[in-house]
């Protein structure tokens, strides 16, 4: 997902979300996953996505490859989050992932901008870099410690069920078109399936694990909701910088509040939460967030958005692959679910608005959520 200047102008993911995990960082205007996190700022508006720039159509291959990247690696962040908070303490963990994240695209990103910041930037950013970061991948990361990376990821593609109702029922949004509450009635059954009483069909989700990825959802919904309400920079990377940064801190001083410096031992943490923090850093903060960008300018909204149920379906896989929770009946089942609905609810926002919904779904990282996924 890459950016230059015509990429500037793009919805950052963070804000847009997405629920990264990974990281899922989204950018600002509109949103990604709290895992991959994706975080995201952005202008308020989103460039109509073309079949080609200045140099003519991209590629198949390339197309193939910058697709590769946003399925791969946003839906790979939740199981790279639960690498890394295996022996590191997760919003310590997640501060740091943000605060480098956000340097290196500030610093990179800014000097080339001709935008004058204002304090009002700044605020902007601090509100919603704090409500993605923090509270949508900081509470994906925390729910991680209990929740399997593929049942988390499922939680969090019910995202856009809360975008939905929170743009309605708070915002001042439009109302759900009968398409989009089937969408959502069915998603609701799906969070059921995953976090109600044990069955027959297998074990589900950690209960508190489960409630708070579910917050992490809302509040990655709030700031991306905040996000498109305007009051940051133009461009997409300096935005979701700054988002990046002042998130980072708001994680890095609940960490220290949280105690979780007290008892850290840099010789206690193992290979693999380091190789999984670098990768949330460099695949699920950087690079997957500029292949979402670049998508956005050379591909359709609609195949763009397709993320939001791919995502999850690819974390699920990682997780049984990799011994990471059990792929059992209750899973699939609630897996099909919940991803009929996102579907629903996707496609039926695109038919009603024909506007750029992809970024209006989500980390993050990634978000990541951001992440997010992420």
């Amino acid at each position: 997902m890459g950016h230059a200047t015509q990429p500037d102008s793009a919805p950052s993911p963070i804000t847009t979300n997405r629920v990264t995990a990974g990281a899922h960082v989204a950018p600002a205007s509109t949103h990604a996953s709290p895992a991959s996190t994706h975080a995201a700022p952005a202008s308020t508006h989103t460039p109509p996505a073309t079949t080609g720039g200045s140099h003519g159509a991209p590629s198949p291959l390339h197309l193939a490859l910058a697709f590769a990247a946003l399925y791969l690696i946003w839906g790979s962040t939740y199981l790279a989050i639960r690498y890394a908070v295996a022996t590191l303490p997760p919003f310590l963990m997640a501060g740091a992932r943000f605060i480098l994240s956000g340097v290196v695209l500030f610093s990179i990103y800014a000097p080339r901008s001709t935008e004058k910041l204002t304090g009002r930037h700044w605020a902007t950013t601090a509100i919603v870099g704090t409500l993605l970061l923090l509270g949508g991948n900081g509470l994906v990361c925390w729910a991680e410690l209990t929740v399997p990376s593929g049942l988390a990821s499922l939680l969090v593609a019910t995202m856009p069920l809360w975008m939905v109702l929170l743009d309605w029922l708070v915002f001042r949004g439009p109302r759900p078109t009968g398409r989009i509450v089937a969408g959502l009635t069915i998603g609701l059954i799906g969070v059921y399936l995953l976090i109600g009483e044990s069955s027959k069909l297998g074990a589900g989700a950690n209960v508190k694990g489960a409630v708070a990825l579910l917050c992490a959802c809302l509040f990655w919904a709030t700031g991306s909701l905040i996000a498109r309400r305007g009051g940051l920079p133009s461009s997409s990377f300096v935005a979701t910088g700054m988002e990046m940064l002042a998130g980072g801190a708001a994680l890095l001083i609940v960490g220290l509040i949280r105690g979780e410096a007290a008892g850290f031992e840099v010789r206690a943490v193992t290979w693999s939460s380091w190789l999984g923090w670098a990768y949330l850093v460099v695949f699920g903060s950087l690079l997957g967030f500029t292949a979402y960008v670049w998508l956005l300018k050379v591909s359709t909204p609609a195949r763009v958005s397709t993320y939001a149920y791919v995502n999850p379906a690819i974390a699920v896989m990682l997780g049984a692959l990799f011994g990471d929770g059990e792929l059992n009946a209750r899973v699939l089942l609630a897996s099909g679910v919940i991803l009929s609905a996102v579907v629903l609810i996707v496609r039926g926002s695109q038919k009603k608005t024909e506007k750029n919904v992809a970024p209006q779904i989500r980390p993050a990282a990634k978000l990541a959520v951001c992440e997010r996924q992420g």
